[in-house]
């Protein structure tokens, strides 16, 4: 008997060291899934953060957007009618110009004849 119990013995004494070194590990294990589950909520809270700054990002960028193709509008009607404006100013020099000859013309014979 006394055989039976050194064994029963011995297997408890290695059957409590399997469950100790499973708890440790275990614990290990617990330590390790607290550290990511506050690398979680640390990246989450950051997505949060960076979620709210690309939408902030994106009102100011659709408003200048938008302002920026009011002043490309603006730009290109007053571009146009600047050369509206040029076309009419030489069409007036160029009828100002041919009546000035004419004036010059009619008024030669004139002097011819005093």
């Amino acid at each position: 008997m006394t055989r039976q119990a050194a064994a029963l013995q011995t297997y408890n004494n290695e059957l409590v060291d399997c469950i100790e070194d499973l708890c440790s590990k275990r614990e290990e294990l617990n330590q390790q899934i607290k550290l990511e589950e506050e690398e979680k909520e640390r990246l989450q809270h950051d997505i949060h953060v960076l979620a709210e700054k690309l939408s902030r990002v994106n009102e100011s960028l659709a408003q200048r957007l938008a302002t920026r193709a009011t002043f490309d509008r603006t730009i290109a009607e007053t571009e146009a009618a600047y050369t509206k404006i040029l076309e009419s100013s030489q069409s007036l020099l160029s009828v100002l110009k041919h009546e000035a000859q004419n004036v010059s013309k009619a008024m030669e014979p004139r002097r011819k004849e005093h």
